[in-house]
């Protein structure tokens, strides 16, 4: 999912019972931190800022929405940049799921995804769709320099928000809190937080009121990818870069791996890659709903499917 901008600086709704959660909207998106510790409230308050605060400092360099972002700026200006400290997982995984795909997985999308009307007014009004050049025609990546060998908007929302759900994540873990859950719009990171609270449905691709599943959460993260939430004249912002239209076989995808940056990459790969050719380079367990609603999971994926919400099973 595209990063965009942070939304205005809002007082989070903070809830204590059992435990303790705050939610917010950022990025685009809804966030809740659940924290099952005890927390005092002005700890939590303070917290809650620094988290804010990271966000927003993620999306001034990552977001193609903002007029003042590093990668805005990538569009506009050829040349040599100086990555932020946090950016070498995140492209390094691009670099890996770029090679695994053949080029289908690119951060260099950004500028289809804005031709088809994915832009940064939201206008929704499709443009002319440019071809989408090869990473070698348009960047030369060592960490921490990246050479943008000609204007490019990158698009890093495949793996962004997964990304950033690690980082918070690490956030909170630093400041002594070692019980918690994030999510992201879907995208999850459990850190030693009880079955009671780590539970998810996973959302039935075509009818967003019933779930086909539930899913526990592992001490670690899941992450879900879909185009039915974003759909416009046909399109939705996971786009085939050859073709300049959304993939039709797979509806859905949900990915289970130790970190959120890898399970949000590989969600949105599984659109374009065979999960056996994934699991040659990465570990990880997933669940597929394809076009005709037949459903495609592996063994150690760690969910209970309902049998009338699809066309039977297929363990891999």
């Amino acid at each position: 999912m595209p990063l965009n901008k942070l939304n205005k600086k809002q007082k989070p709704k903070i809830a204590t019972n059992e435990a303790s959660s705050f939610q917010f909207e950022a990025i685009g998106t809804s966030w809740q931190i659940t924290i099952e510790q005890p927390i005092d409230t002005t700890v939590m308050g303070s917290l809650m800022e620094r988290v804010q605060h990271r966000i927003d400092q993620f999306d001034r360099n990552y977001s193609r929405f903002r007029t003042d972002s590093l990668v805005t700026t990538m569009a506009h200006e050829a040349g040599s940049y100086h990555l932020p400290g946090d950016a070498e997982p995140l492209f390094d995984l691009y670099e890996q799921l770029y090679d695994v795909s053949d080029g289908l997985v690119t951060p260099l999308v950004g500028q289809l995804l804005a031709d088809a009307g994915y832009d940064a007014e939201y206008s929704l009004q499709t443009k002319e769709l440019h071809t989408v050049p090869e990473w070698f025609e348009v960047m030369d990546y060592t960490f921490p320099e990246l050479r943008i060998k000609q204007p490019a908007l990158l698009d890093v929302g495949a793996a962004g928000k997964g990304y950033l759900v690690d980082i918070i994540a690490e956030l909170i873990e630093a400041s002594g809190v070692h019980g918690f859950c994030i999510n992201a719009g879907g995208d999850i990171r459990n850190h030693n937080v009880s079955s009671r609270l780590s539970r998810i449905g996973l959302e039935h691709p075509r009818t967003i009121e019933q779930v086909i599943g539930i899913a526990d959460i592992p001490t670690g993260s899941i992450c879900g990818s879909a185009g039915n939430r974003r759909t416009w004249n046909g399109f939705t912002h996971i786009m085939n870069p050859r073709t300049k239209q959304p993939p039709t076989n797979v509806l859905a995808t949900w990915v289970s791996a130790d970190t959120a940056l890898v399970a949000d990459g590989l969600a949105t790969a599984l659109f374009f890659v065979k999960a056996s050719k994934l699991r040659e380079r990465f570990t990880f367990a997933y669940a597929i709903i394809r076009e005709d609603l037949s459903l495609e999971y592996s063994n150690d994926f760690p969910a209970q499917f309902f049998s009338e919400a699809t066309k039977g099973d297929m363990n891999t």
